[in-house]
């Protein structure tokens, strides 16, 4: 049985599944009742956000006869909308959270990611973090439903003519919780009569009086009303069909973002390999059975400063996926170098069918309109037993570049699991399994698809791995690095409604409910609702059997089983390899954590970790003369993961006593006498060779705007080199430490501005302090220290002063972006280039292109946020 290392109380019961998501700036959401609680794992008593949902009202979408209200597509419409004093009372409590999910990061105004929320009601809008507002409720930034409406109305409805989907609700048949739509039948008893004399359109009826109801015909309301409330384009009648299939059309129940849309050369700005990503598609699906699509792009430009939420947002297309309630969704991204990237999308209905598609990335960012679904469809899969299919994920295999891997949970239980080759598209079924008793709450693939993470509402929760082409489960891991489980937490739980796997996929999240049977009902059971449980599955067993010799001694680790502890090291190593694509920031919390659980415990495995990871990093043995020897051939983004290691992981205990010297080494490190490491010398070598990348391109980029051979200046947006004279005064410093090619740049530098005018550029010789007005020498690239005025006692009153990162002149008493991780500050951001680096190029000028800045450190690679105060929440990267 796996135990949890942690686990945070919710205010709330979840009342549907898939109710938790991990976000990528490992923030963790939970859909609660009619909140959705914002954790930080990292902190686990600290703040939280908090998404209070608010009651909607419902869309305006035509006139009924009133011989049509009691019809059997339009009786629990009519029934919902009833202001009846039982309804009222019935209705005090606000309208539940169906579906979340998280947006890639970088979609919100500080670079972080968007919350996408669908309500009980039908209503879904997007959700940022308050960084400016200084508030636990996070910020509505855009009403998706509310542009749907407006997009359907400005057609007349005509994309709303699909099937009405028939039966009662499917989530009642494997939840308890009830929607808002639902009212209880003692109430639709008792309201039948008066219902019948009401027969006034829908839409209207609580705006009329009691005279106007029983004197005013159809034609005439028509005429009167419909002017007032739907404008001149709705005024003529509908049949109960159209309007309940407008109402579907507007009624969502699961969102779902898709990964970020790579793009060529030919539909935007390049990278280094060809693709960059500035948009991704949100999924909406709903009672009609038909999923629109959205493309929704980054902002422009990022900023912690008071600046509107600015996304491009376009209707791309409307696919008619079912003929029932869409009820999972699920995306994945195929990349093969013989043929463009490819978008699958997964769907799965009330009536138990499952359908994939494809889409070219292409065409989805070229697309302006929703003239017809850029989607195909690639295989259906038909339920025998019709069970609702209650989860759906996709993925594309790590091992097999080729392959896809689509598990299906049923509401009977069931997992059911197939295999695709993308290029060919011959599918392959793995099998049906009777994985658990009750319905389906989550599912998820993790390590490249290498395992599959499935829990219920029978309170379970298990591993499953492709082996053969058959399932097979595996425990989840039950014993946990260097900490104790919750103690705090009863074990008393009834049911699991949702799990979500790490960034680092070293940790699981799972949500549970109490049981009220088994808590105490005069203390827990008022208190106790349900809880976020975090589970270490950095042992997860990934094959049936395994002979791999462990290359450590094990008897030195005698508090772990050797199978366990070979997992662990593999699955870090595997999770820092993830981080060498260029796409994204650094976000290595969950592998930060781990090293440091066994730090506590059994320091020399997590040395023996560090070095096996700092010798396939190098490629050289691991030693200190070899390794700085090879800083400039590694890639920027190994030199940052390496800072942050260093940094983080086996210096921490040196920072947190403060001791100095070679004796503390043995401390840290605690290895044998030839592999001793002077890491704090490796961490000073591996950030000098990053300053000196930063400040060789920013170079590169003034003697360009200096010869106007690519007019950079006259572009808006794009990066442009700042503090050129404090980067030569820092050259002159550390002349014996850099590089002939900087040194090169330096004079070259030097010599255009002899020759220029000296307001060609932004050129500051002298700096002043931003509280006093004295000057400010250069001493570091880091902080600085004014010279100070007389204070009334005769001493010179100085202040310490922080310097950019990007830049290194001396930050202004604005907001300024912050490292949590080297506690560095930047008042701009570092262009892209320097994050791409192989290694140090021979000539900066192949990496100057037009791309916009980044927010993420230079030396650490993790994203660069507004510093909040403790009492806010806010995201933890390492």
């Amino acid at each position: 049985m796996s135990s949890s290392f942690q686990a945070s109380i919710l205010v709330a019961s979840p009342s549907h599944p898939n109710s938790v998501a991990w976000s990528e700036e490992n923030l963790v959401a939970v859909a609660s009742g009619h909140i959705v609680t914002i954790l930080n794992p990292a902190k686990r008593f600290g703040s939280r956000g908090l998404i209070t949902i608010p009651p909607g009202k419902p869309f305006s979408v035509g006139f009924i006869e009133r011989k049509d209200l009691l019809s059997d597509c339009m009786l629990h419409i009519a029934l919902s909308r009833d202001s009846s004093p039982q309804e009222k009372q019935y209705r005090e409590n606000r309208p539940c959270v169906r579906s979340i999910s998280w947006s890639p990061i970088g979609f919100a105004s500080n670079s972080g990611c968007l919350l996408a929320v669908c309500t009980t009601e039908g209503h879904v809008r997007l959700y940022r973090m308050p960084f400016l507002e200084f508030s636990t409720e996070w910020v509505e930034v855009m009403d998706i439903s509310n542009m749907l409406y407006c997009y359907l109305k400005t057609t007349n409805f005509q994309a709303a003519n699909f099937r009405v989907s028939e039966g009662a609700d499917p989530s009642q048949a494997c939840f308890d919780e009830g929607d808002d739509d639902d009212l209880p039948i003692s109430i639709m008893r008792k309201e039948l009569k008066r219902r019948r004399l009401n027969a006034l359109p829908v839409m209207e009826v609580k705006a009329c009086s009691q005279k106007q109801k029983n004197t005013f015909t159809a034609p005439r309301l028509r005429s009167r009303f419909s002017k007032k409330v739907f404008g001149d384009g709705c005024q003529s009648l509908i049949t109960a069909e159209e309007y309940a299939s407008r109402n579907a059309m507007l009624s969502s129940l699961i969102v779902a973002w898709s990964p970020c849309l790579p793009q060529t050369s030919g539909c935007g700005i390049s990278s280094a390999n060809g693709l960059t990503s500035s948009c991704s598609v949100l999924a909406v699906g709903g009672k009609s059975g038909v999923l629109s699509l959205w493309r929704i792009h980054k902002p422009e430009s990022y900023s912690i400063k008071n600046s509107p939420d600015s996304n491009k947002t376009v209707l791309v297309g409307l696919l008619d996926a079912h003929d029932t309630w869409i009820t999972t969704i699920s995306w994945s991204l195929f990349i093969s170098d013989a043929s463009d990237p490819l978008l699958l999308l997964a769907t799965g209905c009330s009536n138990g069918s499952v359908k994939i598609w494809q889409a070219c990335c292409r065409r989805l960012v070229e697309s302006s309109e929703p003239s017809g679904s850029p989607f195909a469809l690639l295989k259906e899969v038909k339920a025998a037993d019709f069970a609702i299919a209650t989860m759906v994920s996709l993925t594309v295999s790590g091992q097999s570049p080729n392959k896809m891997l689509l598990a299906i949970g049923k509401g009977s239980g069931s997992i059911e699991v197939w295999t695709c080759d993308i290029l060919l598209r011959r599918f392959e079924k793995a099998g049906t399994y009777d994985a658990h008793n009750h319905a389906v709450t989550g599912l998820s693939w993790a390590f490249d698809g290498r395992c599959l993470y499935s829990c219920s509402q029978d309170d379970s929760t298990r591993c499953w791995i492709l082996y053969e082409n058959s399932l097979c489960e595996v425990p989840i891991p039950s014993n946990t690095p260097g900490v104790e489980g919750s103690a705090d937490v009863p074990d008393a739980f009834c049911s699991c409604l949702g799990l979500a796997v790490s960034p680092g996929n070293l940790v699981l999240a799972v949500v549970r409910a109490f049981s009220t049977a088994l808590l105490n009902p005069m203390y827990e059971a008022r208190a106790l609702k349900a809880a976020v449980e975090f589970l270490w599955i950095g042992g997860q067993q990934l094959e049936i059997s395994s002979t791999v010799c462990p290359d450590f001694d094990v008897k030195i680790f005698p508090d772990f089983p050797e199978k366990e502890l070979i997992s662990w090291e593999n699955n870090i190593l595997w999770s820092l390899n993830q981080h060498e694509p260029l796409d994204k920031p650094l976000v290595v919390w969950d592998v930060v954590a781990a090293l440091l659980a066994f730090k506590q415990s059994i320091p020399k495995y997590v040395e023996h970790i560090v070095l096996k990871w700092l010798k396939s990093s190098v490629g050289v043995s691991a030693n200190l003369s070899e390794a700085i020897k090879c800083l400039s051939e590694i890639s920027s983004r190994k030199l940052q993961l390496l800072n942050i290691i260093s940094k983080l992981v086996v210096l921490k205990k040196v920072e947190t006593d403060k001791l100095d010297g070679k004796s503390q080494l043995l401390e840290v490190i605690g290895g044998a006498e030839d592999e001793r490491l002077d890491w704090t010398q490796l961490h000073s070598n591996s950030e000098m060779e990053l300053r000196d990348r930063l400040v060789g391109y920013s170079f590169t980029v003034f003697l360009d705007v200096a010869s106007a051979s690519h007019g950079k200046d006259t572009k808006p947006g794009y990066w442009v080199s700042i503090g050129t004279a404090q980067m030569e005064q820092w050259v002159a410093i550390h002349r014996k430490d850099i590089k002939n090619h900087l040194k090169l740049l330096a004079d070259e530098v030097r010599t255009v501005k002899k020759s220029q005018r000296p307001s060609f550029c932004e050129y500051v010789e002298k700096e002043e302090c931003s509280f006093c007005s004295a000057s400010v020498p250069f001493d570091s690239p880091d902080s600085a220290i004014c010279q100070g005025v007389k204070c009334d006692t005769g001493n010179d009153l100085t202040h310490k002063l922080s310097r950019c990162a990007v830049s290194m002149r001396i930050c202004p008493i604005a907001l300024v972006w912050h490292c949590m991780c080297c506690q560095r500050w930047a008042s701009i951001l570092a262009p892209s280039p320097i994050f791409r680096m192989p290694g140090y190029p021979l000539d900066f000028k192949s990496n100057t292109d037009d791309e916009h800045p980044k927010p993420w450190c230079p030396f650490c690679g993790i994203p660069l946020k507004k510093l909040l105060p403790e009492f806010l929440l806010s995201p933890s990267f390492v």
